[in-house]
């Protein structure tokens, strides 16, 4: 037989005689990212004939790539494109999302670039004779070594998905959790809804813990058969400590809240700036305005009549945002777990600061009659509201006043107190003039205008929830909004204008989808919606203004908002479909939001403000920042929103037996939740409880409909329940219907189902014997459709 020919590498192009000269840097990274083997010198020298003294040139470009952070070697000197991982490595699987998916980082990431981000997909069913034989499915904890594939959607959520080759080992996952003492040792009872399974804790791994206590412990390796192991690492205290829920929080969703020492220390010997290469503001009365609680003080505001005599009925208005570029300096230590947290956490009893208290409370919190610097812009508008001019400058100023929402409404309605008496005539009123000029022209751009009711619980000394009370709402609220919006306009069109790189706050148009359910569902309400054409917010304030007064305003509102799109930020600009702005980015709230801060610096670097503006490792890494930030941004909602259920759980716990009102604020084919209109909190009623019925699950019609009876449960319909269970640890709460439920056409065998385990024919509810408690459901909840923070 004759010899075998060599295999030839598919992604390598076809050699020549002699050597032709250098590669490209672009040829370079192409033939790295695609090839599938070992990449080194040596095979780039190959695949591209570099012979000879081209060598020695080659080896200088590949270490300047590398130099630049363009190129990274891996162990065994591997090269590979900077941010990227090697078709085949170990990862290891750290939690679940929303959907239930498994979520991995590599095991090692060296970069200063975020780690990507992968998804490990389902691994294939193998037959019920293999499942026998074959070890569990991997899960949270454990590294496998994986098969890895870039996705390429835009929509995806994650850069790679993985298909396991097979596990390697199991790392040690941490779980929150109640200890529960026995004879043994004890139990762990994990505070996460996902985690069905309690933990053994053997008697010397506990730590010290006792009965009933919040603890973190680390699974340990132990039998195949029976609980897994654990074992404790930290005690938290008591669980019935109110503390305890808002660290249930964070640890659930990894959210970091222990600054590293590098970080204080480097922000205990920061010092104040001086009016040195700044603009002297401190003679503008510029005031803030913020919540009565509020924990950061970041902004100011200022407005007066335009004098010039060519802008008749004009204003100009300033805001001054604190300048925390000053003090947190691309690459140093602040700045790296900055970008680490994304942004401040925000919880009912505390808050997990982006930034040091040194800055965030002191240096850059804009303190009434102290000096402070800042990054202002001045904004000059006609009489219709129209904007004609804006001018950054970088300042020192000086507060005249902190003041609250309530002080300023009221001082404008009339009744002003000892402190903005004074400032009436010359501060406050020419800054509600400018608000009122500037709506002229926010009425003609019509942005989205949905008002849902927000709840705020308010905490005893004990940091117990002594009441929740729907938020008070003042128009000098959307004055501020109006003014913060105006500035971040203007950072966005100053940066384009001068070709600086930015992440922007985008809000794409709802998806196709979502239209589609959405007209269906105002067809159940003979409600018209346009389907085949451009929507834009003034088709949704249509609807909403329709439905305004009416009992079917909040069930619109609610299903109106869950059709928009999730803001996020990105690099590139698609506008912001909520605000009907063609450009805008995030530039107010440089403390709390680590994308203001990347605009800030922006800033600084086009107007030549300082040499403390974008760094290039920023510039380039722009794509895996916005992505990470966007990521840390729906991580805190999740965490806000689950601490806000567990304090309403605890507050409601001791009035099992009660009766509520509420409203239908989720349909789903297991059952409805409701949201109490005293407490604004989320329960389910399951299914089973609600008729001795099959019950249909109406998709388009956001319903529930007897086969038999026909009785009718409708998203945003009036129902009365009587709370049934409360559990603190997990937020649930778990309802009965008293009263409620229209009567309606009977489904019928054949009525219009979602499909589901039932076969499309729904759940029925077991009849009851006397005394009998009802069946207990999932305390589960849907996913938000809250849109995104603007």
């Amino acid at each position: 037989m004759p010899a075998r020919k060599p295999p030839v590498k598919k992604d390598a192009p076809r050699k020549r005689d002699k050597s032709v000269g250098l590669p490209s840097r672009e040829q370079i990274l192409e033939f790295v990212a695609s090839s599938t083997g070992k990449v080194g010198k040596r095979e780039i020298a190959r695949a591209f004939n570099v012979k000879g003294a081209d060598r020695i040139p080659l080896k200088q470009m590949l270490k300047a790539m590398a130099e630049e952070g363009v190129l990274a070697r891996d162990e065994g000197r591997k090269l590979r494109r900077a941010g990227d991982l090697p078709p085949v490595t170990v990862i290891e699987i750290t939690h679940r999302d929303m959907d239930g998916e498994l979520v991995a980082r590599p095991l090692e990431w060296t970069d200063e670039t975020p780690a990507p981000t992968i998804v490990v997909t389902p691994e294939p069913h193998k037959g019920r004779v293999a499942e026998r034989d074959a070890e569990p499915p991997a899960g949270i904890g454990d590294r496998v070594l994986a098969k890895l594939t870039r996705t390429t959607d835009a929509d995806e959520t994650y850069d790679y998905e993985a298909r396991i080759v097979r596990r390697v080992g199991k790392g040690a996952e941490r779980i929150l959790g109640l200890f529960r003492e026995n004879s043994e040792g004890g139990r762990l009872v994990p505070v996460d809804k996902k985690l069905r399974n309690e933990f053994e804790i053997a008697r010397g791994d506990t730590a010290d813990a006792k009965d009933g206590d919040l603890v973190l412990a680390e699974t340990v390796p132990g039998k195949r058969y029976g609980l897994a192991r654990a074992r404790v690492r930290e005690v938290f205290g008591k669980s019935s400590d109110p503390k305890s829920i808002s660290l249930i929080a964070i640890h659930t969703h990894g959210i970091p809240d222990r600054f590293p020492d590098s970080v204080i220390a480097e922000a205990d010997v920061a010092t104040a700036q001086g009016i040195e290469g700044r603009t002297d503001l401190r003679d503008i009365p510029l005031v803030t305005i913020d919540p009565v609680d509020a924990r950061d003080h970041d902004d100011a505001v200022w407005a007066a009549p335009d004098t010039d005599p060519k802008n008749e009925g004009g204003v100009v208005v300033i805001v001054a945002i604190a300048d925390v570029a000053a003090y947190v300096r691309p690459g140093s230590a602040m700045d790296r777990e900055a970008r680490k947290r994304g942004n401040s956490t925000y919880f009912p009893d505390r808050v997990v600061p982006m930034l040091p208290e040194r800055i965030s409370n002191d240096l850059c919190s804009l303190r009434e009659k102290e000096d402070r610097a800042c990054l202002a812009v001045r904004m000059v508008y006609d009489a219709q509201g129209n904007k004609r001019s804006h001018e950054f400058v970088r300042g020192l100023m000086r507060s005249a006043a902190r003041l609250t929402y309530r002080q300023m409404q009221e001082a404008i309605d009339g009744a002003p107190d000892d402190k903005t008496g004074p400032l009436l005539e010359p501060v406050l009123r020419p800054l509600w003039d400018a608000y009122k000029t500037l709506c002229i022209a926010r009425e003609k751009r019509g942005p989205l205008d949905l008002d849902l009711p927000e709840y705020k619980a308010e905490l005893d000394r004990s940091g117990r929830i002594a009441a929740v009370r729907i938020a008070d709402k003042y128009e000098s609220m959307k004055l501020i909004e109006e003014f913060m919006i105006q500035a971040n306009v203007c950072a966005a069109e100053t940066l384009e204008q001068k070709q600086t790189k930015l992440i922007y706050r985008v809000h794409d148009a709802p998806s196709r989808e979502k239209l589609v359910a959405l007209a269906e569902f105002l067809q159940t309400l003979n409600i018209g919606f346009p389907k085949g054409q451009t929507v834009r917010p003034a088709n949704f304030n249509k609807i909403l203004g329709e439905v305004d007064g009416t009992e079917y305003d909040q069930m619109v509102s609610t299903v109106v908002l869950r059709s928009q799109a999730q803001a996020i930020y990105s690099p590139d600009n698609i506008g912001h479909f909520g605000l009907n702005l063609r450009r805008y980015a995030h530039f107010t709230s440089p403390i709390r939001r680590y994308a203001d801060l990347i605009v800030h610096r922006a800033l600084v670097s086009a107007n030549r403000f300082g040499k403390d503006g974008q760094s290039d490792e920023e510039t380039s890494a722009m794509a895996e920042i916005a992505e990470h930030i966007s990521m840390t941004e729906r991580r805190s909602m999740l965490a806000e929103r689950d601490s806000n259920d567990r304090f309403i759980a605890a507050y409601l716990e001791d009035r099992i037996g009660a009766e509520f009102t509420g409203r239908i604020s989720g349909v789903t084919r297991f059952g409805l939740f409701v949201r109490l209109e005293e407490t604004g909190a989320d329960g389910l009623v399951p299914i089973s409880n609600l008729g001795a019925e099959y019950f249909h699950h109406d998709e388009a019609g956001h319903a529930l409909i007897g086969e038999r009876s026909g009785l009718t449960f409708r998203l945003g319909e009036q129902v009365k329940v009587r709370l049934e269970e409360a559990v603190p640890v997990t937020g649930g709460l778990r309802f009965e219907i008293v009263e409620g439920g229209k009567e309606g056409k009977p489904a019928g065998r054949h009525g219009r189902t979602s499909p589901g385990r039932s076969g499309g024919k729904g759940f029925r509810r077991p009849p009851t014997k006397p005394g009998r408690a009802p069946e207990k459901g999932s305390r589960g909840k849907p996913k938000s459709g809250r849109k995104g923070k603007r």
